[in-house]
């Protein structure tokens, strides 16, 4: 199962989802969906904004967990 780790890496660099939003472009009812790990489909380069934002690397949003 692949696991999204926005809400964590929100936390830990005290953004939220309104700023992240703001500063990438990135609709806020994607992140929210990402946030609470309900999304099924994101676009790439959503992906890539939000990484580019965080200073962060796709494989610390996103860890595959196995059941």
């Amino acid at each position: 199962m692949l696991k999204c780790r926005l809400s964590i890496i929100l936390g830990e660099k005290k953004i939220n989802v309104a700023e992240l939003s703001r500063e990438t472009g990135v609709n806020k009812n994607t992140l929210h969906r990402l946030y609470n790990e309900t999304a099924t489909r994101v676009e790439l380069d959503a992906i890539a904004k939000i990484c580019t934002y965080l200073d962060i690397e796709v494989g610390e949003l996103f860890v595959l967990e196995k059941r």
